[in-house]
């Protein structure tokens, strides 16, 4: 009779994390990404109606920039909503179906004095 070897690997939780962290969705990385976009698109700017086709364009194409740069396996889907400080409503909604280990979502309103920006920023693992 002969005895089979089995390798034993032992592996840090470090390196599991590390694993971990490229194949999901993390929501703290993918917030600063997206506040250090608009922070610097429109950081002390007042609000401007002729510029904010501009500057919804300029985040979310930062924000994909950024997070392409991350060499994660992941398609995005990011959203910009740019309104007025006007006292006027805003409702949305979004619904997803998918892998809850690997895919995840982020949004993140910013404002200052004059006006709301809210970015929605959607991993999907591939």
């Amino acid at each position: 009779m002969r005895l089979k070897q089995f390798d034993i690997w032992v592996i840090s939780s470090q390196v599991i994390n590390n694993i971990l962290n490229h194949t999901t969705f993390v929501v703290d990385e993918v917030s600063n990404i997206v506040k250090e976009a608009v922070e610097g698109t429109i950081g002390g700017s007042a609000y401007q109606q002729n510029k904010v086709n501009q500057w919804t364009s300029n985040v979310v194409e930062q924000c994909l920039n950024q997070l392409t740069k991350l060499g994660k396996p992941f398609k995005y889907i990011v959203t910009c909503v740019i309104m007025q400080k006007n006292g006027a409503g805003l409702h949305t909604a979004s619904s997803c179906f998918w892998d809850n280990q690997t895919d995840g979502s982020c949004t993140v309103r910013w404002e200052n004095k004059t006006m709301y920006c809210i970015v929605s920023v959607f991993g999907l693992a591939i």
